[in-house]
């Protein structure tokens, strides 16, 4: 296991992991991650890739999820000059970037039907068409495709392409969310309060048992990428002289409101409203999200997040976000 000396869990949470990791990397099947948001599936991804014939080959990761449906055909399979209106030059799509390395499509699930259709058809032949042209190209990647959907659900509901998903899962892998492997917790917890002592420049300074105690015992909806946040934030809360974990997480030391107020308070009496003192639908829609997100500090997700609180699926909350013109990152702590 000695070619994963980077990441944190090898010899406890993360084991088996790694040993089918370490099974799958010198094959040339396409990959399924399947983990929560956090929870390293790229990371993973990564090591899938390292320790792979590709290895001397590109890496490059996608994320489906954050490209507009109308731009997907060519930001994955490129275009010809002139094939739309802005396309004033020929484009390699990401296929042909990585062509002989691998490509991480993350948040796979955000793929609309159309553009699995033409995913389909590179697993199968390595073929694909640029936005445009009629000549097909040949291309030689290796996929590995992660998602924190339920994939089968979505292919139940006709949502993801059955052939896509027989095709994909030839060799799953499931990473453990953070709050079941908590025995990597202080070990991660060391490791990144030395990284972030090197990124800001203070005094290495070793998380407590108390600290640990702490951390143990949050749940940890935002995994490790959560953890590493909490500790770089505790890290400059303590200036060098000990990590302030405690109010990092925002945990009270002495008994105060909740640390996440109720979003959804009672009414007062209502009153008619006059014509003039209607405001449109989407205003209110918009208040009522961002002032979530300013109470759960920019968290969609999990049991201290926005979505929970409104009631909503967290899909359907990024949705109206987007469409509301809504970035979390403003309301972020």
């Amino acid at each position: 296991m000695d070619q994963f000396p980077t990441i944190v869990g090898i010899g406890s949470g993360l084991r088996a992991v790694m040993e089918r990791v370490e099974l799958v990397s010198k094959s040339d099947v396409p990959v399924l991650i399947f983990g929560e948001t956090g929870s390293g599936k790229e990371v993973v991804a990564r090591q899938i890739h390292n320790g792979s014939p590709r290895a001397e080959r590109p890496f490059i990761r996608v994320n489906c999820g954050a490209i507009p449906h109308e731009l997907i055909d060519s930001q994955l399979f490129g275009h010809e000059k002139g094939a739309f209106t802005g396309a004033t030059e020929t484009r390699q799509g990401w296929f042909e970037r990585a062509d002989g390395g691998t490509l991480l499509l993350d948040e796979l699930g955000e793929l609309p039907l159309a553009a699995q259709v033409r995913l389909l058809r590179i697993l199968q032949d390595g073929w694909l068409d640029r936005v445009g042209s009629q000549q097909p190209i040949s291309v030689d990647v290796r996929i590995v495709a992660a998602t924190h959907r339920d994939l089968p659900s979505m292919v139940a509901a006709g949502q993801f392409r059955e052939d896509l998903w027989y095709r994909l899962a030839v060799f799953p892998i499931v990473i453990p969310p953070l709050r079941e492997r908590c025995e990597d917790i202080p070990e991660l917890a060391r490791h990144f309060a030395l990284r972030a002592a090197t990124r800001f420049g203070l005094y290495p300074v070793a998380p407590t048992r108390e600290d640990i105690e702490l951390l143990i015992s949050y749940s940890w909806p935002g995994n490790v990428r959560e953890l590493a946040t909490v500790i770089d934030r505790a890290a400059i809360l303590g200036d060098g002289k000990q990590l302030e974990v405690a109010k990092s997480l925002g945990v009270p030391t002495h008994p105060v409101a909740p640390l996440v107020p109720s979003i959804v308070e009672p009414p007062p009496p209502m009153r008619p409203l006059s014509a003039k003192e209607i405001v449109p639908l989407d205003d209110v829609i918009r208040r009522h999200i961002e002032s979530a997100l300013t109470a759960t500090g920019g968290r969609i997700e999990g049991p201290r997040g926005a979505a929970k609180a409104l009631k909503i699926n967290p899909h359907t909350l990024r949705g109206r976000m987007r469409k509301l013109k809504i970035d979390w990152k403003e309301f972020r702590e």
